[in-house]
């Protein structure tokens, strides 16, 4: 391909609209170009990348013996109803009419509809298992779209789905698809980790988050220092290192006056104390039930973890006015002795120490000596708290570190949720109907191309993965007006390039070599050949390693030998192969 003829238009200045790095680099290397907000035209450049994930994933799911199928994006309301979802999704789900008044909406995921599909077609246990699959352009109407393509409101996702007779073989199926993910990313050549995670809006019983590890991630992830364990902070599990209980406190309880002291730290302080002391108690509204939440006055909540306890649909923060009426105090005073709530909960770490400090239920007034066990009725502990970087892993005792990521796949046990709610059944061996047992698995496939650049860029631009780059090889030719011999011989290398199977741009515009290595650098081809006057004269051409930086000459005469055993040091250099 010769840059003279393709659509590039670059950008030399960061664009005012771009926050993170991928979004910046895409936006300048004339890959995309925003058309309203959270939605982006594919530029030549950009589609080439996009599609290349997609070919790799494609390949995998074919390989896990995944079938292909392309749903519509236009769904009607009454499958969503069927669920339950039309409500509880959400302002993301973009609602619309047609023109007979019927309510519609975009796309953001195919639970329902492929569901659906199934229920009408599969009848019998012989037809299971079943696993499908789609890459199609998804629509959530994020409340504030940002960062490009990693959190726009359109985008490019794969979407598949199990359908199973039993446990055992839904297990497998989520094995195999878990699998098959953790050699989609392989084979992109990214540095990812799948994490434990939760199920959220779509619901089932287990699941787990593919992340790629990027210093401007999102996300943050809990990962072991020895073994595999890894998790998002909502899934996170909490180990208490401390003892399991504690001797009961000596001291009767007693009220001291904290006027207009709210915080913890403003608490702690005003007494003299540790914020370690103080035992905060947050107030939640779980599907109208009221409930008290006990953790240390350094440590968070996980609400996450609160919400899989009760198993509640809706869990939210007690309002100013239902703190009021449940403490009657103002916010910030509210403590668990004398609390009348529904339910009273501590995190486990709690029960590790006493002589606890606690809002008194009364404005202006904190409890000293509170006794968890003599003056609190308590319903019960649990892990409740987040994660810190001072615990330790729940597996094998080991330190955690707490590193950003880029969520890119997400594997989820559905279980029955949908089959259930949409009578989606199959007669068993005995004749007896069954709800089919569900899996569903996404790959944000536009957003892995964002996430690669998040992970692998430097200061003069984007340095794609082989596997996925729009071109592997950029061929600057630094001719001059009168250069006629090296622009024949460049093109003469771009063809034996060609004719070995390998994606050139070559670089034949009359600018000059300055102009030319930038882009070059801009747009991240992992192999870069530079051929010059000085070169051609002494029958080489330098080759540069995007990735690493390293710099050789290669000889011109025997080019494709030296070539060959070049690119697979550069395919190494990402621990891939050369296909």
């Amino acid at each position: 391909m010769l840059f003279s003829g393709y659509y590039v238009p670059t950008l030399k200045e960061d664009p005012a609209e771009a926050e993170v790095i991928s979004h910046k680099l895409l936006l300048r290397a004339g890959m995309i170009r925003k058309l309203t907000s959270g939605m982006y035209t594919y530029l030549p450049l950009g589609l080439r990348a996009v599609n290349k994930v997609a070919k790799i994933v494609r390949e995998e799911m074919d390989r896990a013996g995944a079938l292909e199928v392309l749903m519509p994006m236009v769904q009607p309301a009454d499958l969503w109803q069927e669920t339950g979802r039309w409500e509880f999704y959400g302002k993301e789900l973009l609602r619309f009419k047609d023109r007979h008044g019927r309510d519609y909406c975009l796309g953001p995921t195919h639970e329902e509809v492929v569901t659906d599909l199934i229920r009408g077609e599969v009848r019998s246990y012989k037809q299971l298992p079943l696993n499908l699959y789609q890459i199609q352009t998804k629509f959530r109407d994020e409340i504030r779209p940002r960062f490009g393509l990693m959190r726009g409101r359109e985008f490019v996702m794969k979407d598949g789905y199990s359908f199973d007779a039993n446990e055992d073989g839904a297990n497998q199926s989520y094995a195999r698809m878990y699998e098959a993910y953790v050699a989609i990313f392989s084979r992109i050549g990214l540095e990812f980790r799948p994490v434990e995670a939760d199920t959220g809006s779509i619901g089932g019983s287990y699941s787990h988050e593919f992340m790629v590890l990027a210093d401007t991630g999102e996300d943050t992830i809990a990962v072991c220092t020895q073994c595999d364990y890894a998790a998002n902070l909502e899934k996170a599990e909490v180990t208490c290192v401390a003892g399991d209980a504690c001797s009961a406190c000596s001291q009767d309880m007693v009220e001291v006056a904290t006027p207009g002291k709210h915080a913890v730290d403003e608490v702690a302080a005003f007494l003299g104390v540790d914020p370690q002391r103080i035992l905060k108690t947050l107030l939640y509204d779980i599907d109208g039930e009221s409930v008290a939440v006990l953790v240390r006055g350094d440590r968070e909540v996980n609400e996450c973890k609160l919400k899989t306890l009760l198993g509640g649909d809706v869990c939210q923060m007690a309002s100013a006015k239902q703190v009021e009426e449940w403490t009657q105090a103002p916010v910030g005073f509210a403590g668990p002795v004398g609390l009348k709530v529904d339910k009273i909960y501590a995190d486990f770490e709690v029960r590790t120490a006493t002589d606890w400090i606690a809002g008194a239920n009364k404005k202006d007034t904190h409890v000293m000596h509170v006794d968890i066990a003599r003056d609190v009725k308590l319903t019960g502990y649990a892990d409740l708290r987040q994660i810190t970087d001072q615990d330790v892993c729940p597996r094998c005792g080991a330190p955690i570190t707490l590193p950003k990521g880029i969520e890119v796949g997400h594997v989820f046990k559905l279980g029955t949720k949908y089959s259930e709610s949409m009578n989606a059944c199959y007669l068993d061996e005995n004749g007896k109907e069954k709800p089919m047992i569900m899996g569903c698995y996404g790959i944000g496939v536009s957003r892995v191309v964002a996430a690669a650049i998040e992970q692998n860029h430097d200061e003069h631009g984007m340095m794609f993965p082989p596997s996925i780059a729009p071109f592997e090889v950029s061929l600057l030719a630094l001719t001059g007006a009168k250069d006629d011999d090296l622009r024949a011989k460049a093109v003469e290398l771009h063809d034996v390039l060609e004719n070995m199977g390998v994606e050139v741009l070559l670089d034949d515009r009359k600018e000059r070599p300055g102009i030319k290595f930038k882009d070059a650098d801009l747009m991240g081809a992992p192999m870069q050949l530079v051929l010059g006057k000085k070169g051609l004269t002494n029958g080489i051409i330098e080759a540069k390693n995007r990735k690493t930086g390293e710099k050789m000459e290669l000889p011109l005469e025997g080019f494709q030998q030296g070539f060959e055993a070049w690119r697979k040091e550069v395919y190494a250099s990402w621990g891939l192969e050369v296909a």
